[in-house]
């Protein structure tokens, strides 16, 4: 057997060696395909607002009424002749079909510049649970077509039925160029085992500046219309004046989307719909 030499040796223990501490970089690490984060949730104009209530520093209370649609879309006069009687401005929220199977009423009521009107959908469904952002916008639009049809006027706020309302519905309705509406004074009315004097304790006690107090006028087994000339003359004789919406909200611009930015050559009714 052949003896190294001590040359050989170190040589063979360098090599050794260095390939023992020799640095061997790690696995390059698979690069992840960098997905855009997900974009945040439509708003309209950046806000879509859900108005309850005016100004609280102003004695101002908004009267409104609800024409809502039901399979007998009825009609209380009793409650419009109160406030023609009594001079007293309001605001109607007039549902589709409660419109079209009351086209006459509706004409009439365009004859009163002291009304208002509103839309209430129409077919009154809870727009939450409407799925399908098309049909909740055609809700609208198809409300927006028939009171502009029969009276020649735009409603510029919307009514959610039974006040139910969540971002994506405010949302919507503001992309069909509508502030949702609701309220923060309930009269409580649709309950048929109230009274009238409990119905007029109850608002009168309960209007603050800048309420808006909701009622009905399409039913006359509620006791909206023998309460309501005493709710009028008990919320002027705490000092409220007694306003539309659009009034009570005068000092506010609530913005709205716009389908487009040029200048429409008619009233904008049902233009979001394809």
């Amino acid at each position: 057997m052949a003896r190294w030499s001590p040359v050989q040796c170190l040589l063979t223990l360098g090599v050794l060696t260095t390939s023992a501490c020799a640095w061997i970089p790690p696995p390059e690490p698979e690069v992840q395909e960098q997905k855009a984060p997900a974009p945040p949730e439509p708003t309209a104009c950046m806000t879509a607002p859900i108005v309850t209530n005016g100004s609280r520093n102003r004695m101002r209370v908004a009267l409104t009424f609800d024409a809502c649609s039901t399979r007998h879309n009825e009609y209380d006069e009793r409650v419009i002749r109160t406030l023609v009687e009594t001079g007293t401005p309001a605001t109607l929220f007039i549902g589709g079909g409660w419109a079209l199977a009351n086209p006459e009423r509706l004409e009439e009521l365009a004859q009163y510049p002291d009304f208002e009107f509103g839309n209430h959908t129409f077919s009154h469904p809870h727009m939450p649970a409407v799925k399908d952002d098309q049909k909740v916008v055609e809700e609208l639009q198809r409300t927006q077509q028939v009171v502009y049809d029969l009276t020649g006027r735009i409603p510029k706020y919307f009514r959610p039925p039974f006040g139910e309302v969540d971002t994506r519905v405010a949302w919507l309705a503001s992309k069909a160029e509508l502030v949702t509406l609701n309220y923060d004074l309930p009269s409580g009315d649709p309950d048929t085992n109230i009274t009238a004097k409990q119905l007029v304790n109850w608002v009168v006690r309960k209007a603050s500046p800048g309420g808006i107090v909701v009622m009905h006028m399409n039913h006359k087994r509620f006791a909206t219309a023998a309460a309501l000339p005493d709710i009028i003359k008990g919320l002027r004789k705490r000092g409220f004046e007694l306003v539309t919406v659009g009034t009570l909200l005068e000092d506010h611009t609530w913005p709205t989307c716009r389908p487009s930015e040029e200048e429409p050559e008619r009233p904008v009714v049902a233009g979001f719909i394809p």
